[in-house]
């Protein structure tokens, strides 16, 4: 279909009426290729002189049509590009006023770059990226040109905040700075840093019944790792499935913490059915308690005691004493005779 087809003359219908009809059917139907027609057919290329053609200057044209000499290159560079894939003809095979088959309007943002910002390294990186996810870049250059749009359009709507959302992760898996910025925020925001906590709080019990479940074992309370009964390791996959199947959007929270919960009764339970293992468990949890007052004592420092001094140190120390003394006579007792 040409640009030149006539719409259906109706009597009664006043000539600018029939005009506009024409100009706007022809734009539906092609797109930005009818306008890119005339500016190719009437703007000289470069390199050819004012004596060689009756075209004129895109400065010259782009007065006789009251717009800036950049928005009518535009338009010329977008022909140029789809001449050069064989799409339309070459400038110079056209002549003013002369009507050529036109593509389709679909194959229009391909080629045009409405804004000027697409022709920077910046616009060419959001080209390139809207390329990548299927939508036009004029649309993601508009967006980049109107951050304050952009955040109301975040602020007001659920649905563009998860996009932005997800947009920011993807990014900042890239870029050190925004995840210092990031990381920044959240330490200096109140309601991020207990969101953070509470995530990490049900990540780590997530990943406390994930350990049971997928490798097999069980860690006591006192610190112990053990292989997980069969019947214990079963109950964490039950557990870690139900875990898995939430949806997205839904809080695991509630269900880690009775994921949790419920695996560390069990290990509990498990250990105290066991009298070996209980013993060794009371084992590790006394030889943990004694390193770290062990660790306590170690760090304090005398040398200046004349300055700290107080009657209160001595008499807690003595007390510690007669405690030590009390637990080593205890242990040895418990040896039996040498």
């Amino acid at each position: 279909m040409t640009s030149s087809e006539d719409a259906a003359t109706r009597p009664g219908v006043p000539d600018p009426v029939e005009r506009d009809a024409h100009d706007f059917g022809a734009y539906a139907r092609n797109g930005g290729w009818a306008f890119a027609l005339k500016v190719a057919r009437s703007v000289r290329p470069g390199g050819q002189s004012a004596d060689e053609t009756r075209k004129v200057s895109a400065k010259e044209f782009a007065e006789l049509a009251g717009c800036s000499p950049e928005r009518v290159m535009r338009y010329y560079k977008a022909w140029d590009k789809a001449a050069d894939d064989g799409l339309v003809p070459h400038f110079e095979t056209l002549l003013p006023g002369a009507d050529v088959e036109l593509p389709d309007s679909d194959a229009w943002p391909a080629y045009y770059a409405s804004r000027s910002s697409a022709a920077s390294e910046r616009g060419a990186a959001i080209t390139e990226a809207a390329e990548a996810e299927g939508i036009r870049p004029t649309k993601a250059l508009e967006v980049a040109e109107n951050p304050t749009a952009l955040r109301a359009a975040i602020l007001a709507d659920p649905s563009t905040a998860k996009a932005a959302r997800a947009a920011l992760l993807d990014r900042v898996k890239e870029d050190p700075a925004l995840q210092t910025e990031l990381a920044r925020d959240i330490a200096r925001t109140d309601e991020l840093k207990k969101a953070v906590a509470t995530e990490n709080r049900a990540a780590d019990r997530i990943g406390y019944v994930r350990q049971i479940a997928e490798k097999g074992q069980i860690r006591t309370p006192a610190g112990q790792t053990l292989d997980a009964p069969a019947r214990l390791r079963s109950e964490a996959e039950r557990h870690l499935s139900l875990l898995d199947e939430l949806d997205e959007g839904e809080d695991a929270g509630e269900w880690a913490a009775e994921a949790y919960d419920t695996m560390r009764n069990l290990v509990v339970e498990t250990v105290e059915a066991d009298p070996e293992l209980r013993v060794q468990e009371r084992r590790t949890k006394f030889y943990s308690s004694l390193q770290k007052a062990t660790k306590v004592f170690e760090e304090l420092t005398f040398d200046d005691a004349d300055d700290i001094y107080e009657d209160d140190m001595v008499q807690r120390l003595e007390e510690l004493q007669q405690a030590i003394g009390t637990a080593i006579a205890a242990l040895r007792g418990a040896a039996g005779p040498e």
